[in-house]
């Protein structure tokens, strides 16, 4: 009768199992998150590095306080996790992210970090997307030890991959005062040599398991309180020149995405406008609850752009009608409304098709 009674209830659960994974249940699926400040957990936390944020106020509205994130509260993939009902990803410097930890995904995103090697040398320490790389490497052959190779392949192939990068090849390289990149490369040089090397980067993801992948393109960078603190504009006007520069970028990297969607068997991937997502908001602020659009909300200097937001700074108390939160990122309450106009978007904001059609993709 007992063990009547004990298979009874082995079936019981397999039957509610294989019913939760038949309804698109996301327990089952990974996110990797690969990088930069925009999305950094906190991986700059364990190396040294000048770009770092893991003092208050920053994650003053943050259940989890001041983990690093360079906001007040919550970033984009923080967002994607909640809407997707799932932990927020850990970082994969964090020691802990280690073993079962690493199954629901990993994010190895590092602030300073760019797609060329030497972005962001003036930080010293960062995790460059290179590094990133070697780090997913790192990752693979856990789950092939933990899942067995064919296991690991097909979590792999199912995981979805969100890059967020590409801003600091120009914040912190080409736009750099007596930059050699600047010197070296026009405009149109640089934005090729950008392309192509994050091309090769997401071909060598592909190669590594990476089917499904979210990128975003670069924001309006012209409309940072920093560059339009560094340009000592007047009228607080975004610096029209560096978003030419940006449009420039995204205009060939949108060209390559879609190219390597038809050169890759598989693969699906995706183009975030985060451009005209932020543009908007800094033209038309009141559409979106805002009402300060050139301005960090912590910081220091003109604009206060002059200065990342430190603990003995005073931020503003009417954060959620700020589109920044310091001298380059947005507050928590634009990247609540970024994240939901990726998941839930049309193709203006994101294509071939939103987030919450990629996840429910086999």
């Amino acid at each position: 009768m007992a063990r009547t009674l004990k298979a009874a209830l082995v079936l019981v659960l397999l039957v509610l199992v294989h019913s939760a994974q038949a309804q698109g249940g996301n327990s089952s699926r990974a996110y990797f998150v690969l990088g930069d400040s925009l999305v950094d957990p906190g991986n700059n936390n364990y190396i040294f590095s000048l770009a770092r944020a893991n003092w208050p106020p920053n994650g003053i509205d943050f259940s989890l306080g001041a983990t690093g994130r360079f906001c007040n509260g919550r970033t984009v993939v923080d967002v994607f996790s909640e809407i997707l009902n799932t932990s927020y990803i850990p970082p994969y410097m964090d020691p802990s992210t280690r073993g079962a930890a690493i199954l629901g995904g990993v994010n190895f995103a590092s602030a300073a970090a760019g797609i060329l090697n030497e972005t962001g040398a003036d930080y010293l320490g960062r995790i460059t997307l290179n590094q990133q790389l070697e780090q997913f490497r790192d990752i693979r052959q856990q789950f092939i030890r933990q899942l067995g190779a064919h296991g690991a392949t097909k979590a792999l192939n199912k995981a979805i991959y969100f890059f967020v990068v590409g801003g600091n090849d120009y914040i912190n390289n080409y736009l750099q005062p007596n930059s050699v990149t600047h010197n070296q490369y026009t405009s149109a040089e640089f934005a090729r040599l950008v392309v192509s090397q994050f091309s090769r980067q997401l071909v060598e993801m592909y190669h590594m398991g990476a089917r499904k992948i979210f990128v975003s393109n670069a924001g309006p960078l012209g409309c940072t309180p920093e560059q339009i603190a560094m340009h000592l504009s007047l009228d607080g006007n975004c610096i029209a020149v560096v978003n030419d520069y940006v449009r420039e970028f995204n205009g060939l990297l949108r060209h390559e995405l879609i190219n390597l969607t038809g050169r890759l068997p598989g693969s699906t991937i995706l183009y975030g406008n985060a451009y005209d997502l932020v543009y908007d908001r800094a033209v038309n602020p009141s559409r979106y609850g805002l009402t300060v659009i050139n301005r960090g909300c912590c910081g220091a200097g003109l604009y206060n752009g002059m200065a990342p937001c430190f603990s003995s700074f005073t931020p503003c108390a009417n954060r959620s009608e700020y589109l920044f939160w310091d001298l380059f990122h947005p507050t928590d309450a634009v990247n609540v409304q970024l994240a939901k106009s990726y998941f839930y978007g049309n193709e203006s904001a994101i294509s071939p098709m939103n987030i919450q059609q990629l996840v429910a993709l086999d």
